[in-house]
C-alpha cells in the first residue's frame, strides 16, 4: 500500500500535505481515485508519472488532492 508515497513527497509537501502514518491509507485511496484506477491496483503508480508530466493536469491532480485530504 502506498510505496509510491515517498516519491510524491514534494508534490505532497506542495499540496500541503503532511503524511502520517493515520493518513496513508486516505491519500492513497484519494490518489488511486483520482487516476482512475482501482484501489491496490499497483497501476497508480504508473499513472500518477503520467499525470504529473503535464503541467495542467499536474495542478489539476495537486487541486484535487487537496480538496480531498483537507
Amino acid at each position: 500500500m502506498s510505496c509510491y508515497l515517498r516519491h510524491l513527497k514534494d508534490l505532497l509537501n506542495e499540496a500541503g500535505i503532511e503524511v502520517k502514518a493515520g493518513s496513508r491509507k486516505q491519500i492513497d485511496e484519494t490518489i488511486h481515485e483520482i487516476v482512475g484506477v482501482a484501489y491496490k491496483d499497483c497501476a497508480a503508480w504508473k499513472q500518477v508519472k503520467k499525470q504529473l508530466q503535464d503541467e495542467n493536469e499536474r495542478r489539476v491532480f495537486i487541486e484535487r488532492l487537496q480538496i480531498a485530504v483537507k
